[in-house]
């Protein structure tokens, strides 16, 4: 073991890919061969399994990479940037959007948002708009997924197999780790599997035996780093003591103005209208199963974010330098400790693995890419789901697909959108991209399209022209703004802003104000300007009894 500072940790990963392997093979011994079986677990889902379900389907590796690495890189405040007000939003939404859509779906038979919002708008088309749309946002959400796991299995692995073959790094602090570009192959292969065998019950199970790993791992992760860190008797002296070696501008949120803070207060909006968080509400067995994911996500959201933030900013300190080195001699090896790495996104993995007993590290790094994974499996599905039903389905007809048949046109989706993403990763691979700064720009283009879902709901003079000027105004300018953010040398993706002219200066705008704003107001002035819905239409989506009556 010592020989091959990296083969402890790739054992205990492998065993719990083998493991959510084994799980596919058991949800599909219980799959019906039915598309609602398939695609929503025939509704099935009760408030414990949902609460994990949905919780680990937006927890991914931009909440435990990313908000590391934001945090060594810009400070603590970054919890106070998202998790904060995600805790609190993600229930405003699950409450206002998520139980709604519940009650709609269950008296309508609704399985997609672009069901739903077909009807809504009186528009047998909107799909061909919003499909490329839904799908356009949710591969960086992808990417992000995949960038982490690839990350970490290369730096949790580093040593090896110093002189292997298939791109295993020779030099530098990933040296002789699994290559990037096949550890991430080979965890979108296992998600792959088991989506493919176990449809929505399959990715629910996989997601709630997920969330239990990262949440109880991470907490063990974060005391066992703290003490190696602080190196004092327990646990509170260590956090005090790294607590006293922080800068200001790391231990406050002096350097981020406080604009961005109120600004940031739309991001989590996005999460009404990822497509896979709107599958998993369809899932749900009845309407007071809403209760304990809206009580109790943001009591998750502070026990994954703060441990995650905290390390980050402590890695900050000489303290993290002097604790490897002494962890390093401690295991008896003769070379030098791996350099601490220059890429924020593997701030947390390199902690894991300098700082935790090998075995024990393979554990935690199993923990990280559950809550990856967790988060792509319901993604896939969705996607394949939303293919089939409203694009194949719908414009072919359903009574010239059979349930098998439109099993398989999902599962086929499925293995192409993986298929897509994964070159995007090999391709893009070389710009190292931030993990928290390409989450933001997923999340941005979502919260953009939050005015649509949430008039849909609430505002009868929605019309269908004023939804489709607003989705694509809110598609444009967020084209627009990632292009000039993406091939400006000089800018970062997280820290570019839309600068506008303010008297004598300019006031400096996040680009999720700006998308968000398009939206909107283009949704609202075309609607007041075009012919409202008919009557029939504000009946069916606005009478107590047809909105209500399901609700159990």
């Amino acid at each position: 073991m010592s020989l091959h500072p990296g083969l402890p940790q790739l054992v205990v990963i492998v065993a719990y890919l083998g493991l959510l392997l084994m799980l596919a093979v058991l949800s599909n011994l219980r799959l019906k061969a039915t598309r609602a079986d398939y695609q929503l677990a025939s509704h099935s889902i009760g408030p414990v399994l949902l609460l994990l379900s949905l919780f680990g389907t937006t927890m991914t590796g931009f909440a435990l990479v990313g908000s590391s690495g934001e945090a060594y890189r810009a400070g603590i405040g970054v919890y106070g940037l998202l998790a904060s007000s995600s805790g609190i939003i993600h229930s405003l939404c699950f409450f206002t959007i998520g139980l709604r859509v519940w009650k709609l779906a269950k008296r309508h038979g609704y399985a997609t948002q672009i069901a739903f919002f077909r009807d809504r708008l009186e528009s047998d088309r909107i799909g061909l708009l919003l499909f490329p749309v839904l799908v356009g946002l949710s591969i960086p959400y992808v990417l992000v997924g995949i960038i982490s796991a690839g990350g970490i299995l290369q730096q949790l692995t580093a040593g090896l197999w110093v002189d292997g073959p298939l791109g295993f790094a020779t030099e530098g602090p990933y040296r002789g780790g699994v290559p990037s570009w096949l550890g991430a192959g080979v965890v979108c292969g296992v998600v792959l599997t088991y989506v493919f065998f176990g449809g929505m019950r399959g990715t629910a199970w996989a997601n709630a035996l997920q969330t239990l790993v990262f949440m109880v791992l991470g907490m063990v992760t974060f005391v066992i780093i703290v003490n190696r860190l602080g190196g004092q008797s327990d646990l509170m002296a260590n956090m005090r003591r790294l607590a006293s070696e922080l800068p200001a501008t790391v231990a406050t949120r002096s350097e981020m103005a406080r604009s961005q803070f109120f600004m940031y207060l739309l991001i989590p909006l996005s999460v009404g209208m990822f497509p896979h968080v709107f599958q998993h509400w369809l899932t749900a067995r009845r309407a007071s199963t809403f209760k304990l994911p809206v009580v109790a996500h943001p009591i998750f959201i502070l026990i994954v974010w703060l441990p995650c933030v905290l390390l980050g900013a402590w890695a900050t300190t000489p303290l993290l330098a002097e604790a490897v080195q002494v962890a390093w001699q401690a295991r008896g090896f003769d070379t030098p400790p791996p350099e601490i790495p220059a890429n924020p996104n593997y701030i947390l993995p390199y902690m894991v693995k300098t700082l935790t007993p090998p075995l024990l590290g393979g554990f935690l790094a199993a923990g990280i890419l559950a809550a990856i994974m967790s988060s792509l499996d319901s993604q896939f599905l969705c996607l394949g789901t939303i293919f089939n039903n409203d694009i194949v389905m719908h414009y072919r007809g359903e009574n010239r697909v059979s349930d098998a048949q439109q099993v398989y046109c999902t599962r086929g989706f499925v293995i192409g959108i993986v298929s897509v993403c994964y070159a995007i990763y090999l391709l893009t691979a070389a710009q190292a991209a931030s993990v928290f700064a390409l989450g933001v720009w997923c999340f941005s283009g979502f919260a953009a399209l939050f005015p649509i879902v949430f008039a849909a709901l609430y505002w009868r003079r929605l019309t269908k022209a004023g939804a489709y000027s607003g989705i694509s105004a809110a598609i444009t300018s967020w084209a627009v703004l990632f292009y000039f953010a993406w091939t400006d040398p000089e800018v970062r993706l997280g820290d570019f802003q839309v600068m506008l002219p303010w008297g004598e200066q300019s006031l400096a705008i996040m680009p999720v104000v700006v998308m968000f704003a398009s939206s909107l107001m283009t949704m609202v002035a075309v609607s007041l300007l075009t012919r409202p819905p008919s009557r029939e239409t504000i009946a069916k989506f606005f009478d107590d009894a047809n909105v209500g009556g399901a609700a159990d």
